[in-house]
């Protein structure tokens, strides 16, 4: 419609406060005990056990209905295309976590079926992550440093890492820590607390995650130059890391150097070929798969490690390992690191997935979620993987070939699983500086990120603060410590908007019940004799006292002074008094009927109380969501304080938790009843109009009776 039709709206009723709404509404006292609640929970039946069957195990509610003429091929497509961007990205990242390639190919497989079994996405691409990766090779190279791992080597007669011995202990690390993330998912999900990832906000992971970048691109720097920089641990050793390969540059292996440059230069161009022909192709070329084939073959027929001293990924075992748990003596000492994995993995997975369930119509069931990603990072540990998380690219590409349910991931894992058997082992002589190359490919995208703080600073710049903080705080301290500072600065930013919201008086629409900030529209007016008082955050001991502060300045009172010259005027008044009864009873002034003599002073008892000061105070809570016990106190105070000077106060909008809090807090009293609160703060002007109309003829009428006799 080109123009709205303006309707006519009229209401005609009765001004109506809590207590009458609830006499009307008949509010119900009852409620359920604990008792009930818990035998209700607890209560077991044939339908409610197939339900939760069915939530825990999601692949026995979809798969029965599996659609395979409307479905099939897509995901067949779609589940090879991811599958053979899990070869590269699996091995590649297996680097990030300090572990063999090989390893990297297991935390593509097992994971990945353990998600197909029990996950709710149809779309994300469960499995290897740089930004995981590079938080568990952080542990890794922690708890087993080449240091600890040293030999004396009889033919060249110095000391060599025993580099068998440092990838096993590395492995059993990567395990536990994997292990124990996962069981903290698990608790999680069980315990219902899915709703953790909220406090990850979008520019905290956004920042989050192109700091974790940066500390990937850092920790792939040994590779591209083929050098050898010691491993630093603990806040800021991505800046020490840094200043000792800007060191060790001159020592730069040129053969490893020029292999990552071509390489680079490569996928570059491939991947903006890929981009410019996807439309034409009906899945996307595998570049990174071309990448490591090429790399391969030109290494084996060149001799690259013999001739040029490349470091090579070395030897890969076919078959799948033996399961074995992990080593449980380690769990202590990784489980502050296995939280923050089980956090950032899981707030990863959560956020895309429901980007692609808003965008197909499908719910994502968050506490399933944290319990599938446990089972995959648990049952993954158990087989020697590292922590899993979901990938955009790979994800992306699953979307974009036609994937329409979790079978494109079981597809995906069984390709891996054929590669793990009969290929891996082909892959022998590739070039380690060619992983590395894919690597900071794959991460352009997050490196794009930095636009986001233009963006920002232009919509909300707490938010910028937030990403800004979060990039700085997770390149100084890891990612580990970083992840905590962050969240910390984050609810930080929280306790502030609390700590200081925006105070404003409310004015009225004219010829309506509509109630605006004064200071935004022009044609907004004050109520006469009104003062309608609004906070933007709910009211509790962190702002209380400023509550109090703003309501006075908005008010134009100071309410400590007045109250003080109350007292002191009071305090006047009864020593008048007391000397005028003196003066009475000694000079026989006063006559038995209490009339006044003409020779007696008049002393003024009360002054005239100030006409710009409102006769009533209403306080608009519907923003306030709970009160606390310093809440309530606030307004008992409010409402004794300003109540001393003249001025009534009156609650409007209070939601029904908060007149719980009231009632459970001690505001109601014999003076105080429900009846100072009203559900609109337009009734609760329409009573203020009424009450300060009563009370200014109260005041005409007694004028005259405001006097008392002196001598």
């Amino acid at each position: 419609m080109a123009m709205r039709r303006h309707l006519a709206y009229n209401i005609h009723r009765e001004i109506l406060d809590e207590e009458t709404v609830e006499g009307l509404a008949q509010k119900s006292g009852s409620k359920t005990s604990l008792r009930d609640r818990l035998r209700k929970a607890t209560r077991c039946s044939g339908p409610r056990a197939k339900r939760c069957l069915l939530e825990s195990v999601p692949v026995l509610s979809w798969l029965p209905r599996y659609a395979i003429k409307d479905d099939a091929l897509g995901d067949l497509i779609s589940g090879i295309s991811v599958g053979v961007m899990h070869l590269p990205q699996g091995m590649a990242y297996a680097l990030l976590a300090s572990v063999s390639p090989i390893f990297g190919l297991y935390s593509s497989f097992y994971p990945v079926l353990v998600y197909f079994i029990f996950g709710t996405s149809k779309h994300v691409s469960v499995g290897t992550y740089a930004v995981m990766s590079v938080m568990i090779g952080g542990v890794t190279e922690r708890l087993a440093p080449d240091s600890n791992f040293m030999m004396w080597d009889n033919v060249t007669n110095s000391s060599m890492v025993n580099e068998a011995a440092r990838d096993a202990e590395r492995v059993k690390v990567a395990a536990a820590v994997t292990f124990v993330s996962g069981l903290f998912q698990i608790l999680l999900g069980l315990v219902k607390f899915g709703f953790v990832v909220t406090y990850l906000s979008e520019p905290l992971v956004r920042g989050y995650t192109t700091a974790a970048a940066i500390h990937v691109i850092v920790s792939q720097l040994k590779y591209t130059f083929g050098i050898n920089p010691r491993r630093h641990s603990g806040p800021f050793s991505l800046i020490y890391t840094v200043l000792e390969v800007c060191y060790l540059i001159p020592e730069t292996n040129i053969g490893t150097l020029v292999v990552s440059i071509v390489t680079i230069v490569g996928l570059i161009l491939a991947k903006e070929l890929n981009a410019y022909v996807q439309k034409k192709l009906p899945v996307p070329l595998p570049v990174e798969l071309l990448a490591i084939i090429i790399a391969t073959v030109v290494s084996w027929q060149v001799n690259l490690e013999q001739k040029y001293g490349v470091d090579i990924v070395g030897v890969i075992p076919s078959g799948l390992q033996a399961p074995v748990f992990p080593d449980a003596s380690l769990f202590e000492q990784v489980i502050g690191d296995a939280f923050a994995l089980s956090v950032v993995g899981y707030g990863i997975v959560i956020s895309l997935g429901r980007i692609f369930a808003l965008k197909y119509g499908y719910k994502v069931d968050s506490n399933q979620e944290l319990i599938a990603l446990g089972l995959s990072n648990s049952i993954g540990g158990i087989f020697q993987c590292f922590a899993v998380s979901c990938s955009m690219s790979r994800s992306m590409v699953q979307e974009s070939t036609g994937g329409k349910t979790q079978v494109a991931s079981a597809i995906s894992s069984v390709v891996i699983l054929f590669i793990t058997l009969w290929i891996g082992s082909l892959f022998e002589d590739l070039p380690k500086a060619v992983l590395a190359a894919i690597i900071y490919v794959n991460l352009h995208g997050m490196m794009k990120q930095f636009m986001d703080i233009p963006a920002l600073w232009r919509s909300n710049r707490v938010d910028m603060l937030v990403w800004v903080f979060t990039l700085i705080l997770t390149i100084l301290f890891n990612p580990d410590m970083g992840l905590a500072a962050s969240i910390g600065f984050s609810l930080l930013t929280v306790i502030f908007r609390t700590q200081l919201p925006k105070y404003t008086l409310l004015g009225q629409v004219p010829d309506t019940d509509i109630y605006r900030p004064l200071g935004d529209y022009t044609q907004v007016r004050q109520v006469p004799g009104i003062a309608i008082f609004r906070s933007s955050a709910t009211l509790y001991f962190a702002n209380a006292e400023m509550y109090q502060d703003a309501l006075g300045k908005k008010c134009g009172l100071d309410i400590t002074k007045l109250l003080s010259a109350k007292k002191k005027l009071e305090a006047k008044r009864k020593r008048q008094e007391k000397k005028a009864a003196k003066m009475a009873a000694k000079e026989g002034a006063v006559n038995v009927n209490g009339e006044q003599q003409k020779d007696l002073a008049v002393i003024e008892v009360d002054a005239e109380p100030d006409p710009s000061r409102p006769r009533v105070l209403v306080l608009d809570l519907s923003p306030v969501n709970f009160l606390d016990t310093v809440g309530v106190k606030t307004l008992r105070n409010i409402q004794r304080d300003y109540g001393e000077i003249g001025i009534e106060v009156i609650l409007a909008g209070c939601q029904g938790g908060v007149v719980d809090n009231l009632q459970t807090g001690g505001f109601f009293t014999g003076k105080v009843t429900k009846s100072c609160l009203f559900t609109t703060v337009h009734d609760a002007v329409l009573y203020g109009q009424s009450s300060s109309a009563r009370g200014q003829d109260k005041q005409e009428s007694n004028k005259e009776q405001r006097r008392v006799t002196g001598p």
